[in-house]
C-alpha cells in the first residue's frame, strides 16, 4: 500500500505504480502475466500500469467495471485465470485520489436513478441511510450501538500507523457529530481517501505458505440497491451471499478468526455478523455492546483506516494470516449486490 492520505498531490498512476511494484517486490516476482483492477472511472487503466512496469507484452488484462462489490471477487478472477492456465501471477490494484480527486459524490441519474432520486436519494450515502433507518428500528439498535461499532474500529485502528482516525471516540463526541443523512452521521461514514493498494496471486505449487484463496462468492438480488422493487430494503448482500458461501466451501461461521468486513457504513457491521452467522441475530445489540466484535476489522477499517475501495481490508486479512494463520473471512459491499471470500493459512 502507498500512504493514505486527504491530498495525495499525486496522480492515480503514480499511486498504482508504487503500489504495485511494492506488492511484487514483497512477493519475491519481478513481474506478472496478468493485470486486473477495478473503478468506476476515477483510477487509472490497466494497460497504463503494464506499461508503466515495464510488463511486456502484457498477458490478460481487465478493468472491472465496480466498486466495493469487487474487493472480494476479484480475488475469484485471480484464481480463475491461474486454475485455468491462462495466467502464472496476477497482480489486482486500486488506486484512486478518493478525497482530493473524483468521486461518486453526486446522483447519475439513469433508469433505476429515475425513481429514487425525487425521493431525496441522491447518491449512496442517502439511499443506505433509509435501510440503515429501516434497520435500526427493525432491530431495537440506536445510536449507543452504532457508537460501539464506530469506537471500536478506532480503538482497532489505534495502533495501525496507516490509520487517517486513530483518535479514541466516546459516545458523548459520537452524540455531537453532525448527521449527512439520518441515521448516519458523518463518523457513520467511511474516510474518502487517496491511495493505492495491489495484492500478487499466484499458483499454490509457486508459493505453498502464502495464504490460500479457498472459496469465492458473488451475488445479490432485490434489496437496499433497489429500493423500488426490494421486498426488504435492509437486506443487504450478506443475506444472499453468506448461505452460498457457507454451502461451497464447506466451512463453518466458527472455523473463522478474522472477520475483515466491508464496513463502509456502521450499520454494515452488525447486519453481516447475523448474516454470515458471526453472531446470533437476537442478540446482537448486547453482542455490539459488550464489545465483542473487536475482532473485525483488527486494522480499523473503512472506516477508521482509510478507504481505498476495500482493497485495503483484503490486504489487511493477508497480513493477519502471515502473521498467526487461521481462516480469514473478506467481504464487498455494493448494497443489495456483493462478495466474500475465505482465505486461510495453516
Amino acid at each position: 500500500m502507498t500512504a493514505l492520505s486527504r491530498g495525495s498531490g499525486r496522480s492515480e498512476l503514480e499511486l498504482a505504480v508504487e503500489a504495485c511494484r511494492g506488492a511484487l517486490a514483497d512477493a519475491g516476482v519481478g513481474t506478472a502475466d496478468a493485470v486486473l483492477s477495478y473503478h468506476m472511472n476515477d483510477s487509472v487503466g490497466a494497460v497504463q500500469v503494464a506499461r508503466a512496469l515495464r510488463i511486456e507484452p502484457v498477458g490478460w488484462h481487465n478493468d472491472i467495471s465496480g466498486g466495493g462489490t469487487q474487493c472480494a471477487s476479484i480475488l475469484g478472477d485471480a484464481a480463475m485465470l491461474i486454475a485455468s492456465g491462462v495466467a502464472r501471477t496476477v497482480l489486482i490494484y486500486r488506486a484512486m485520489n478518493g478525497r482530493s480527486g473524483k468521486r461518486m459524490n453526486v446522483a447519475s441519474i439513469g433508469p433505476q436513478e429515475a425513481f429514487t432520486v425525487p425521493y431525496g436519494m441522491a447518491g449512496p450515502i442517502p439511499l443506505f441511510a433509509l435501510a440503515a433507518q429501516r434497520y435500526l428500528y427493525d432491530t431495537g439498535l440506536t445510536e449507543e450501538h452504532l457508537h460501539a461499532v464506530v469506537a471500536q474500529s478506532r480503538d482497532n485502528a489505534a495502533g495501525n500507523p496507516r490509520a487517517l482516525r486513530r483518535e479514541p471516540l466516546s459516545l458523548e463526541d459520537y452524540l455531537a457529530a453532525p448527521f449527512v443523512s439520518t441515521p448516519l452521521r458523518n463518523v457513520d461514514c467511511c474516510q474518502e481517501t487517496d491511495g493505492a493498494c495491489a495484492l500478487v496471486v499466484t499458483g499454490v505449487s509457486r508459493a505453498p505458505d502464502a495464504p490460500r484463496i479457498h472459496t469465492v462468492v458473488r451475488g445479490g438480488g432485490s434489496g437496499c440497491s433497489t429500493m423500488d422493487v426490494a421486498d426488504d430494503v435492509t437486506r443487504i448482500f450478506s443475506g444472499y451471499v453468506a448461505p452460498r458461501l457457507w454451502d461451497e466451501s464447506g466451512m463453518s461461521p466458527g472455523q473463522v478468526d478474522v472477520p475483515v468486513l466491508y464496513d463502509a457504513y456502521s450499520w454494515l457491521v452488525p447486519r453481516q455478523l447475523a448474516d454470515f452467522g458471526l453472531a446470533e441475530p437476537g442478540d446482537i445489540g448486547d453482542y455490539l455492546l459488550k464489545r465483542a466484535h473487536a475482532r473485525v476489522n483488527p486494522h480499523g477499517g473503512l472506516l477508521s483506516e482509510g478507504y481505498v475501495h476495500g482493497l485495503n481490508n483484503v490486504a489487511q486479512a493477508v497480513r493477519e494470516l502471515r502473521r498467526a494463520g487461521g481462516v480469514a473471512l473478506v467481504t464487498g459491499f455494493g448494497g443489495s449486490y456483493g462478495s466474500a471470500a475465505l482465505i486461510e493459512r495453516s
